[in-house]
């Protein structure tokens, strides 16, 4: 299978890189890096010569060329050559709740396939941070139909995809997001039980067609983004 590599040099070793034309799930904690992963894996797409889209829903484009700066990426330069667009969907989300405190918007909700309107056909990859946004008020059975949805109609474009949801949108329904997609990463912050230290650690919790580890792995966020120190759990 032909995969994308992430940039996270460890995990490409490990995992060989993402599956192309799948999609894959971030989840974790505030402040786990889940940002940093994605802007991470769209430098390293471009870096592959890949037409890669970030979707955010919460940052704009100038915050999210600011955090790239902050690691020597020059995403600006993606952007002049095409390589990279960023998709701000955080003003259209603040206008649809505007709008419905004045008109019932229940058959809008939970519409993940009608972002991908905003993509250009000839994406390669996409980053959606985060899908948290719009899981306001679903169901468990709207999200993974909904969900199911997304994920099928990435596919049939050929889309790479790493869709990023945020801690509490992974509570409610990480389990059938789980179901959907080829393979998931949860990002987690804790307290190393050796050292007594707060530290971050990553876990891949599946991977189609790819033999992963069952430990999880100790990453810091750098100068050059994040980077896996360890894979043990001992250390």
């Amino acid at each position: 299978m032909e995969r994308v590599k992430t940039g996270i040099s460890v995990l490409d070793h490990i995992t060989g890189g993402f599956p192309a034309s799948r999609t894959m799930l971030v989840t974790g904690d505030a402040g786990s890096g889940k940002t940093i992963f994605g802007l991470h894996f769209a430098k390293n797409s471009c870096d592959q010569g890949l037409k890669t889209a970030y979707i955010t829903t919460e940052e704009d484009a100038h915050d999210l060329n600011t955090q790239g700066n902050s690691f020597n990426w020059n995403l600006e330069k993606f952007q002049k050559d095409g390589l990279l667009s960023f998709i701000e969907l955080a003003g259209a989300r603040a206008k649809v709740t505007e709008a419905a405190m004045s008109i019932d918007i229940g058959t809008m909700k939970g519409n993940f396939a009608k972002i991908l309107q905003n993509i250009p056909k000839d994406t390669d990859v996409i980053i959606l941070d985060s899908l948290g946004s719009y899981t306001a008020k679903l169901t468990p059975y709207e999200f993974r139909d909904r969900f199911d949805l997304l994920v099928y109609e990435l596919k049939k474009r050929n889309i790479t995809a790493l869709v990023i949801l945020d801690s509490a949108t992974s509570h409610e329904f990480n389990e059938l997001a789980l179901f959907s997609v080829y393979g998931a990463i949860k990002l987690m912050k804790r307290e190393n039980p050796y050292t007594g230290r707060r530290e971050r650690v990553m876990d891949i919790v599946k991977m189609r067609s790819t033999k992963t580890p069952t430990q999880f792995m100790t990453y810091e966020i750098n100068s050059g983004g994040i980077e896996i120190l360890s894979s043990s759990e001992s250390k």
